[in-house]
């Protein structure tokens, strides 16, 4: 049976297009994030903001949640805001 993979979901509202593609470009050059991690993103758009996602197996939690505090210290050098987190199983 396959495990269902768990993400670690940020929130980035009112980052424009260079900002997220040079806090894309960090996050992608970091050991942090390197596999079994798997970074998804979703670029902002018109209506939507960017979101990154710290995707991961329950046996990777640990290291998905240095990963988190990781993306949180790569995301204040750029100034951003995270308007929200979500971490599964602290709803």
């Amino acid at each position: 049976m396959t495990e269902t993979p768990q993400g670690i979901a940020f929130t980035l509202d009112g980052v424009d297009e260079l900002t997220f593609a040079r806090i894309l470009r960090d996050v992608m050059d970091d050991p942090a994030f390197r596999r079994p991690l798997q970074i998804q993103a979703q670029e902002p758009r018109p209506g939507t903001a960017a979101r990154l996602i710290v995707a991961f197996d329950s046996k990777e939690r640990p290291r998905a949640v240095a990963a988190m505090q990781r993306l949180k210290t790569v995301l204040l050098r750029y100034g951003v805001q995270v308007d929200s987190v979500r971490v599964p199983g602290e709803e």
